[in-house]
């Protein structure tokens, strides 16, 4: 795919080892990924209970989710300059302790704004940690074994929010809403003592110095992030721009995000550079990771709802027909992994983004009558998709970067990774809404005393009706009966609709993959950039 010449080997590339095992770093900031990552999805399903556990409505209880992804969003772009300022290894410490403590005060929170408050502060802790572990696994390891750490990276991104809604009901269930918060406690504390023992800063990140804290590109970051989280969190709710608070947010997000940008590239001290996306491979990496996220989460927030609504599944049910998804990751991590150090890294992704786009065009055939059966064949090709994506993915972008830039790099990577996620999410939902209403427009024109099936199959009803109800009644049963029938196929249709669409959009990381450059050594990847 492109340009099939090979980048030499970078002379400027530090030959920086850590101390001990890069397995055993790996461990340490890998599990306090999980952690933060699987904190995000398995309060979803508790959400409920925490209204009625807290007295409050279904609406103020979102903001315990909404506050916890400003907060995040905001210092996510953030973790390369902190890094400098404070450390790394002090950094992913501290934020793993902050997210720990604030889960155990979420726990015990007595009311509702006092969880909120704490969610603020997880999730402000868990802004930096996973841009910070994956520069940490970069920089770690050598370039040639980056896609086996890439790969077990992936599977803890993909995974954590796969066994999350599972787990949270679960917990939800049998003990209760306040166990999704505990139970990062020891997760907590067992990453700190790894980190104790075998975290260390490179000797960049010792000599390197945080350049003066930014205030007003701070405030322009907070503006955009922050108004922007909300938007998409609240917009449906709120019929997007039919509404003046949708509409000023997203006016003071555009300006936050453009003032933000003008303010980094004139600054002499950014505290986020975003002059790294002058590097091919990592530009087009990011666009490709956008595509990613936007796929693969939108399709995985709407099969619960499907299974749920028009399928009559339970809660516990849904998680365990989504589950197959990870099992898909499962079998191809580690091949991938392998495999990225030895073949062209953009044919192993671009198959994956194929796969991606198989998966999400099986599930655009469903039916009121599908089986188990074919959504687990179809969350698994998805699952399989994301395997062969991630590891080669993630090592082509930060391949041609120097170490120094990987802090940096990550931070963006990933802010543009959540953005491009909610996005997708919220356009997705919409999409629905909007769609079922367009088909239930469509299928009301036929239900005429002209139109032959539609008075079969209200006869049939008033008949089914007036055995049990009596004549009186059964006229009104048989079209109330009718107009479920018509709700539910309209929803159906705006959801293959949807799948359909997101199944063009997976072919859309193509594209992207061919602007990068091919990064070969011998026997597998070994260079940097040019």
């Amino acid at each position: 795919m492109g340009s099939s010449s090979e980048i030499p080997p970078d002379a400027h590339q530090q030959p920086w080892r850590p101390r001990v095992s890069p397995w055993l770093v790996a461990a340490s900031v890998v599990l306090a990924t999980f952690m933060q990552v699987l904190d995000v999805t398995v309060i979803m399903v508790a959400l409920p209970h925490i209204a009625g556990g807290m007295a409050a409505t279904s609406s103020e209880a979102t903001w315990t989710l909404t506050s916890y992804l400003v907060a995040n969003g905001i210092v996510v772009p953030l973790s390369g300059w902190l890094a400098l300022r404070f450390g790394r290894r002090r950094l992913i410490m501290l934020c793993t302790a902050i997210f720990t403590v604030a889960s155990m005060v979420c726990g015990l929170a007595p009311n509702l704004t006092v969880l909120v408050l704490a969610r603020i502060f997880q999730g402000a802790g868990s802004g930096a940690m996973v841009p910070a572990a994956q520069a940490v696994l970069l920089e770690s390891f050598p370039l040639a074994q980056r896609g086996m750490a890439m790969a077990m990276f992936g599977l803890v991104i993909v995974l954590a929010p796969i066994i999350g809604p599972t787990l949270g009901g679960w917990l939800t269930d049998t003990y209760s809403w306040r166990w999704t918060f505990y139970i990062n406690l020891p997760v907590g504390l067992l990453a700190l003592y790894l980190m104790a023992r075998y975290l260390e800063d490179p000797p960049w990140i010792r000599r390197e110095r945080a350049g003066r804290l930014d205030a007003a590109g701070l405030v322009f970051l907070v503006l955009w992030i922050g108004a922007l989280q909300i938007l998409l969190d609240k917009g449906q709710q709120a019929d997007w721009f039919a509404s003046r608070f949708i509409t000023t947010l997203a006016a003071v997000s555009l300006a936050g995000a453009a003032a933000f940008i003008a303010r980094e590239i004139r600054t002499p001290s950014p505290m986020v550079d975003l002059r790294v996306f002058r590097d091919r491979n990592f530009s087009a990496g990011t666009a490709a990771v956008a595509v990613l996220s936007w796929v693969l989460l939108a399709s995985g927030a709407m099969l619960p709802q499907f299974l749920q609504m028009l399928l009559g599944y339970t809660a516990e049910l849904s998680g365990w027909a989504s589950s197959p998804r990870g099992l898909g990751v499962l079998m191809v991590t580690p091949l991938a992994g392998y495999l990225t150090s030895r073949l062209d890294a953009r044919k192993l992704a671009a198959f994956g983004f194929l796969l991606m786009a198989l998966g999400n065009y099986m599930f655009g055939n469903v039916s009121l009558e599908i089986a188990m059966a074919n959504i687990v064949g179809a969350n698994i090709i998805q699952g399989m998709g994301m395997g062969f994506i991630f590891a080669p993915l993630t090592t082509l972008a930060m391949a041609t970067l120097r170490n120094e830039q990987m802090g940096n790099a990550s931070g963006l990577f990933n802010l543009v990774r959540n953005v491009a996620g909610g996005i997708g999410i919220s356009a997705t939902t919409t999409h629905i809404v909007r769609g079922a209403q367009r088909h239930q427009v469509f299928l009301v024109t036929h239900l005429t005393p002209y139109d032959a099936a539609y008075q079969q199959r209200l006869a049939q009803m008033r008949a089914a009706f007036s055995s049990r109800l009596g004549i009186a009644q059964a006229d009104s049963r048989a079209y109330a009966a009718m107009y479920g029938v018509v709700l539910q196929q309209a929803h159906l249709a705006a959801y293959v609709d949807a799948w359909r669409r997101l199944a063009l959009g997976a072919l859309l990381g193509l594209p992207a993959l061919a602007a990068m450059k091919r990064v070969l050594g011998r026997g597998g990847i070994r260079g940097p950039a040019e």
